[in-house]
């Protein structure tokens, strides 16, 4: 409420229960050549925003971050975060973008410009049925790294976002179920979403990383049965 600086970027990394109230702070402090960055899990953010902040330029992104819990309060980080983040449309480019992934890679977070960002984040939202799987099968990380129902209900999502890829006209680069289920052994602790943590909550991450899902096999004329499964359910609750 009080900042009253206008600085040159913002990177918006809210949960995205709470986006929409980031729209007044960055209309009040945001001038007119202000870059917006949104690193959210969320699929097709920086469009939603754009037509919010018509008069700024905002692009998508998204951020990979390793790191484990080594004690209650410490964060042992395993490797420099990295931001991808780039223009939808090539005639939205700016020179000051290249200017963004510099200091980026300055402050050692490794910073990509995307010439294909729509892909780039399409890939990164892949990573996140685990916990939409999750909570259907009331399982765990360690649940996904063997063989089983909840196992299997996760790759075929990742499949459906696959197949909206390609529908798309961005079809992905490798096999995004592989990729997710070698990096489960690094992960750590409970990775789905809470009953607890739904009930009650008008707007959530489930909207995006579920009911989003759904509405893009519409859009695309993609059949995408498991995550309707899966929505079918979270609804019931």
């Amino acid at each position: 409420e009080h900042y009253a600086e206008h600085p040159d970027v913002i990177f918006v990394c809210v949960k995205a229960i709470t986006l929409q109230e980031t729209i007044p702070f960055i209309k009040r402090i945001a001038r007119k050549n202000t870059i917006v960055i949104p690193v959210l899990n969320i699929y097709g953010t920086g469009g939603k925003m754009q037509k919010e902040l018509p008069d700024l330029l905002v692009t998508d992104g998204c951020i990979y971050v390793s790191a484990n819990i080594k004690e209650p309060g410490k964060l042992l980080s395993m490797a420099d975060p990295a931001i991808v983040f780039g223009v939808r449309d090539k005639e939205e480019f700016r020179p000051e973008l290249k200017e963004i992934q510099k200091d980026l890679c300055d402050s050692h977070i490794d910073g990509t410009l995307s010439e294909n960002i729509r892909r780039e984040a399409l890939e990164k939202f892949s990573y996140d049925p685990d916990r939409a799987a999750g909570l259907y099968y009331h399982a765990t990380a360690a649940d996904f790294q063997k063989e089983g129902e909840a196992r299997e209900l996760f790759k075929t999502m990742i499949k459906e976002i696959a197949a909206l890829a390609e529908a798309m006209g961005v079809p992905f680069q490798k096999d995004m179920a592989e990729v997710n289920l070698k990096i489960f052994p690094t992960r750590t602790g409970s990775n789905h979403f809470h009953a607890a943590g739904y009930h009650g909550r008008k707007q959530s991450e489930i909207d995006g990383l579920v009911y989003e899902v759904v509405r893009m096999g519409e859009e695309y004329h993609v059949p995408v049965p498991a995550y309707e499964k899966v929505a079918e359910k979270l609804r019931a609750l």
